[in-house]
């Protein structure tokens, strides 16, 4: 029997994936973090993207979140809480842990669960431990879900910031003097321990650095003149990480670089310079995002600097299998040499920090740069590659 005459039935349009923005957590970065989620939610393309904001509790709960991008912003210095913005006190989502399913699940006490759809990639904006150092990769990794950004074994190398400076030495990377103490040598010989950082000073000379070994946004670091202030400095390190990292000065202009995958491979940004805070010691937590010290974009380097930096930023990034993005933080020193300092995984994303500026110098808007990530995690495939 012929069809022509029969009714033929519509066509769908084809389902636009579906982004599952993932924001604050249990680290001292939370706040930041929700600042972060507040950009890339307003910048996601909406006729391209359906978007699913979840915020993480700062006890660790999954709740789910109003998408309003414009109640995410540090106000009277303060920075926002997932608390504030959850739709429920008690109410959690949960995502899938079988690969073949991929639909996220609402839940209240005492209530029916509410399926919220198939998620296509996660978008994870979270900073420091439980979320930007391979825990929570690991779990998009178990579910089978994509992901923005680098994997278990990078993340967690960019967040533990002794391992990530042996990596950068074994492949030729200079990085500068440190020396870590662990939590059982301070449970073993608390004197000895604290000996080892006496001695290193004797060795480089004060000022130091002392921070936790696995934190970022500069929470915990205290800049150290001489020995009267260490045991405060190595209390206050201690309230984020149980390991401290105690690094020589150096004394240089400080250097960033953004790296971005594209199609054919990651690419650098132009570089920043970040200049001496006037109203800091350092270019601390609240010079970043509280008193937005502004950078130099692009960094005043001669060409031939401005290469090496971009070349040493990718070499970075390749170094750690970093995968995504990078931002990349150097020294350039009185001697003229670039010693990196660290890498992000995941660095701060908010309209004014210096990632998103370097690429806006570089051609690359913010609603594109977002765009880019996205596509870049939906190209990827889950497991071993």
């Amino acid at each position: 029997m012929s069809t022509e005459n029969l009714p033929q039935s519509p066509q769908q349009p084809p389902r636009k994936p579906r982004v599952a923005v993932v924001f604050g957590g249990r680290s001292s970065e939370h706040g930041i973090s929700v600042v972060t989620a507040g950009a890339v939610l307003k910048a996601i393309d909406r006729t391209r993207y359906d978007v699913l904001p979840i915020g993480i509790t700062q006890d660790g709960r999954w709740a789910l979140t109003a998408d309003e991008p414009e109640r995410m912003a540090i106000t009277d210095r303060r920075t926002p809480s997932v608390a504030e913005l959850a739709e429920s006190t008690e109410g959690g989502v949960v995502l899938p842990v079988d690969p073949a399913n991929r639909e996220v699940v609402y839940s209240e006490p005492g209530s029916v669960p509410k399926a919220l759809g198939e998620v296509d990639v996660v978008f994870p904006v979270l900073h420091g431990p439980y979320g930007e150092d391979g825990t929570l990769q690991g779990l998009l990794e178990l579910s089978g879900v994509p992901y923005v950004g680098s994997g278990v074994l990078a993340s967690a190398v960019g967040q533990d910031k002794e391992y990530m400076k042996r990596v950068f030495t074994s492949f030729g990377l200079k990085v500068g003097p440190y020396v870590v103490i662990r939590p059982r040598e301070w449970e073993r010989d608390e004197p000895a321990a604290c000996k080892k950082i006496v001695d290193f000073a004797g060795e480089h000379g004060w000022p130091l650095f002392v921070k936790p070994a696995r934190a970022g946004s500069s929470i915990g670091i205290t800049k150290v003149e001489d020995l009267a202030g260490l045991d405060e400095a190595i209390a206050e390190a201690q309230r984020h990480d149980p390991k401290i990292l105690v690094e020589a000065a150096l004394r240089g202009r400080e250097i960033e670089c953004g790296v971005l995958e594209f199609e054919d491979g990651p690419r650098a940004s132009v570089p920043a310079e970040i200049p001496p805070p006037d109203a800091h010691a350092y270019y601390d937590f609240e010079a970043k995002y509280i008193d937005s010290t502004p950078g130099i974009v692009p960094a005043p380097l001669t060409p031939e600097e401005t290469a090496q930096v971009r070349q040493l930023a990718v070499d970075a990034y390749d170094a750690a299998s970093c995968e995504g993005l990078v931002r990349a933080d150097f020294f350039l020193t009185e001697d003229d040499e670039f010693v990196i300092n660290e890498i992000n995984t995941m660095p701060g994303f908010t309209p004014i920090s210096m990632y998103p500026q370097m690429w806006q110098a570089t051609g690359v808007g913010y609603p594109e740069l977002v765009d880019r990530l996205i596509q870049a995690a939906l190209r990827r495939s889950t497991g071993l590659r």
